[in-house]
């Protein structure tokens, strides 16, 4: 399964927000309701996200929450470059988090597969329905991942939802198709979970994306998933093959997504690879050299 590659840095401290004093006749301080939540909310400390045994579930859907009320408030009042930079932050800041919650809530998610009564329908006990509901106020969700694996992710439109128009048009498009892409299964046990054809047209997204910010510091991300996708594409993966050697031929269906794809893009770069696939297997040239034939690599 593809993976997301992004350079991230951390999280800048935390905003300290400044009070004036307010005089009062007697010469006390002001004690009222409104001050004293204020002094509340900025004493507290997000735990860390080194991972603990001893933080419970609250812990992280608090600290979760914290953030997502700072990055708010952050990237109000920030230029867009600026919130390029607040984007990579955040993205590293949920992703440890979230790494720390599935690693302290295994034995609920070794037993999630137990509660699932058919394609998308589930039968949850209270305490599953009312994490969920935690999860979702936090932007996370319980996901599949086939196999009996289920892991708490961020919801596909997550970043989306948070950054769209606040960041400069290249992470904006970045966010934008990562949503996309998220928001199902890619593959399981080596076989694709998208059709062929939505798998070339997330090929192009990612092409057009390379060709149209070149200068962006998300191109290396972008042509990891360009890459990753094109192997997966015209090499197969170990459950969706490309050639049936017994007959000596592309498989009807992947010959018939890969003619579709180079009438609907002529001039990608896509096509290009994808016709040079094409020549070398009708030639029959040996499968364990089709890789070194087409150039795939970067």
């Amino acid at each position: 399964m593809i993976k997301k590659i992004i350079t991230v840095c951390i999280l800048s401290a935390a905003v300290v927000s400044c009070k004036k004093e307010t005089a009062v006749p007697d010469g006390k301080p002001a004690n009222d309701s409104i001050a004293k939540n204020e002094t509340k909310e900025d004493q507290y400390k997000p735990i860390d996200t080194a991972c603990s045994a001893n933080n419970k579930t609250e812990d992280y859907i608090k600290a979760l929450q914290w953030y997502r009320t700072k990055i708010d408030k952050e990237i109000a009042g920030n230029s867009p470059e600026q919130n390029n930079k607040v984007y990579e932050d955040y993205v590293k800041i949920r992703e440890k988090y979230t790494e720390c919650f599935n690693d302290s809530q295994t034995e609920i998610l070794d037993k999630y597969i137990d509660y699932h009564t058919g394609p998308d329908t589930y039968n949850l006990p209270d305490n599953i329905k009312k994490m969920a509901a935690e999860l979702n106020k936090a932007g996370l969700e319980f996901r599949e991942m086939g196999e009996g694996l289920t892991e708490i992710h961020s919801l596909p439109g997550y970043y989306a939802s948070v950054f769209k128009n606040k960041v400069t048009p290249d992470y904006d498009a970045y966010i934008s198709q990562m949503a996309k892409d998220n928001k199902e299964n890619y593959a399981v046990n080596g076989g694709l979970l998208i059709t062929w054809e939505e798998l070339g047209d997330r090929l192009i997204e990612w092409e057009n994306f390379i060709n149209k910010y070149p200068k962006s510091p998300l191109l290396k991300a972008a042509k990891d998933n360009y890459y990753n996708y094109l192997l997966d594409y015209l090499l197969g993966m170990d459950s969706d093959r490309i050639y049936d050697s017994e007959e000596g031929k592309i498989y009807d269906d992947k010959r018939e997504a890969y003619n579709k794809l180079i009438k609907k893009y002529p001039n990608s770069n896509t096509v290009k690879k994808t016709k040079e696939l094409i020549a070398a297997y009708d030639a029959h040239t040996p499968v364990d050299q089709i890789e070194d034939k087409i150039n795939l690599r970067r």
